[in-house]
């Protein structure tokens, strides 16, 4: 079966131990060019691994795909993703249209003078995991998106601007500033809480120096 797989498709998805995948792929390996992506998702649905042709073969951007669909956490370690650095913390109402979040991500990118490319994560609050329009907006943008648990905010005590707004609404003090920075190590703010079409966003870089 999996060597008709490797024929017929472009992508497959395979959901068990990634040791099983590994063994069972092996005989139909030819090159990165070649091999279909593959993507392996741990029987929990908590990770989407990148695991074959992550870059020329599109894997990567499968792991995100997959990732976003089912709130799974993609693990990419290609060295064109690992050394990305920015982290867009989002916040939107409920509803929200995946054409507002694209053009608010966009937009404020531009204003920092940054692309896509250099974008590490999506990162919002837990309780956005089923809003169809983030998770189809992160999946044209081809970015993963992260949800950080409430009590990692609530209990977060960095600097960030508070909302007496979102805290009547979900009880936490914000979104888009707290999730920009707990998504990264050592992250740094270099756009403050910004609304755009809507939707509050927020820039972090990494500093891992």
């Amino acid at each position: 079966l999996v060597k008709e797989l490797f024929a017929e498709f472009e992508g497959i998805v395979f959901c068990m131990a990634l040791g099983i995948v590994v063994r069972v792929i092996a005989p139909y390996l030819k090159d990165k060019y070649q091999d279909p992506a593959i993507v392996v998702v741990d029987e929990a649905a908590r990770f989407a691994i990148s695991t074959l042709s992550g870059h020329e073969g599109g894997a990567n951007k499968l792991a995100y795909a997959v990732a976003n669909s089912i709130g799974a956490q993609a693990i990419v370690t290609t060295a064109s993703e690992t050394n990305k650095k920015i982290i867009v913390g989002l916040g939107c109402r409920k509803g929200a249209k995946k054409e507002d979040i694209k053009r608010a991500i966009t937009e404020g990118l531009k204003m920092r003078g940054l692309s896509l490319d250099e974008v590490m994560c999506i990162a919002t609050v837990e309780i956005k995991k089923n809003e169809t329009g983030l998770k189809e907006a992160c999946v044209e943008l081809g970015v993963p998106l992260t949800f950080v648990p409430c009590y990692k905010i609530a209990n977060f005590g960095g600097k960030y601007q508070k909302s007496d707004f979102v805290k009547k609404k979900i009880g936490l003090n914000g979104v888009s500033e707290p999730c920009a920075l707990l998504a990264g190590r050592r992250a740094k703010l270099i756009l403050p809480k910004t609304v755009i079409c809507g939707v509050t966003i927020a820039i972090a870089r990494e500093d891992c120096t």
